[in-house]
């Protein structure tokens, strides 16, 4: 598995982009994707917690978990923006030279 690195800031290991600029745009990706994992996980709970608050009669926690709720699912929509706009901001990148060690 040779890696080689090319004047336009990016790196290649078997004609597989690795990085841009100094970034490893695959595991970068991979990171945002567990960041998503873990709010889905969470959003899970905060849903659970919600209705067993609104089942017991706490309605203000019940509403307040739903906004929370919320709130969780417009953080992962943001973080499938940044997913898709890492590719397009990887192609785009400046000219940076990377020399591998």
């Amino acid at each position: 598995m040779k890696a080689s690195c090319k004047l336009a800031s990016t790196c290649k290991k078997e004609g597989i982009e690795m990085c841009t600029n100094g970034v490893n745009t695959g595991q970068f990706e991979q990171m945002m994707s567990q960041i998503d994992d873990h709010i889905a996980l969470e959003r899970r709970w905060v849903h659970r917690l919600a209705h067993q608050a609104g089942d017991a009669g706490f309605a203000t926690v019940d509403d307040k978990l739903h906004s929370v709720q919320e709130l969780l699912d417009e953080a992962r929509a943001l973080i499938n923006d940044a997913k898709d706009a890492l590719e397009e901001d990887a192609a785009q990148s400046s000219g940076v030279t990377v020399n591998l060690v």
